[in-house]
């Protein structure tokens, strides 16, 4: 009897230490640079309250119309996340989830929107001081699907010292012909907020857009800045942007920048991304372990 209760003791202990995780949906931060409140999600790794430790971070960005919930409504990409650490497949990280709107994670073109200013002068410094996040670019990650991959690979390429890692999925990188070619409709309900609204032809090739071009970017940045961040690009044979994906990958190759780059069998859909993300999580886990 005395043995069942010390097994009964112990098993009661190991219990209430194992906490799950936790996910906290449509939390918000006061922005004064976009003058709103934004939303946010957070998904915290099982232990994190039990624990002082500190915790590397994930920033984790939606597609085009979805909102902060999108990656755990639709990714659940907190199921993935607490089996990829419950295997030891991915290391225990942060993963903060922002609402970007249809900004496409940039400034406006008439300066209505600062959502980049936003993001790395508010939205990060909120989450590493409300959080316990190692707040070191080694600890630091960015990933996102379709404009989030856009967004990831802007942040990334425009602020290399931030991030350890960035890993782009299905990306919104199209080439300047696709840009170009894009029907005017379809460019002024996608593309009018960040660039501007009835931009036609060659007109939308503005020096705005090309600030914000990634295939721009990796083309005439400096190449030793872009190399201090590891790359992981994923995109579907059969989703309408692997074109532009494609593109990144052989400027990337041009400048000589080191990248992971998959294409594998789907489209432009959750189902292909819900099996991206384990990928991702071991991707950045490998940055922040030490060497």
């Amino acid at each position: 009897m005395k043995k069942t209760t010390t097994l009964f003791l112990c098993l009661l202990g190991l219990c209430a230490y194992a906490q799950p995780s936790q996910l906290k949906e449509s939390l918000t931060i006061k922005s004064t640079t976009l003058g709103k409140d934004v939303k946010y999600s957070i998904y915290l790794p099982a232990g994190y309250e039990q624990s002082n430790r500190g915790y590397p971070i994930l920033y984790l960005l939606h597609g085009y119309s979805d909102d902060e919930t999108g990656w755990t409504q639709f990714g659940e990409a907190d199921r993935l996340a607490d089996e990829a650490i419950g295997s030891g497949k991915a290391a225990p990280m942060i993963i903060a989830m922002p609402d970007g709107g249809v900004s496409w994670y940039i400034n406006s073109a008439d300066g209505k929107q600062k959502y980049e200013d936003f993001f790395i002068n508010e939205f990060i410094p909120h989450i590493e001081k409300t959080y316990r996040v190692r707040a070191q670019k080694r600890y630091r990650a960015i990933a996102g699907l379709s404009m989030g991959g856009y967004g990831t690979l802007v942040m990334a390429l425009k602020h290399p010292d931030l991030f350890a890692a960035a890993a782009p999925l299905s990306a919104g990188v199209l080439t300047d012909d696709e840009l170009v070619a894009s029907p005017d409709d379809n460019w002024n309900r996608v593309f009018a907020l960040p660039y501007g609204k009835d931009l036609k032809g060659k007109d939308r090739l503005s020096e705005h857009y090309y600030r914000n071009s990634p295939l721009k970017m990796v083309a005439t940045a400096n190449v030793e800045d872009l190399k201090k961040v590891r790359y992981y690009i994923d995109c579907g044979d059969d989703d309408f942007l692997i074109k532009g994906n494609m593109a990144l990958h052989a400027a990337l190759i041009d400048q000589k920048i080191p990248h992971e780059f998959r294409v594998r069998d789907g489209g432009h859909t959750w189902t292909y991304w819900r099996t991206a993300l384990p990928e991702v999580l071991s991707f950045v886990s490998d940055s922040f372990h030490q060497k």
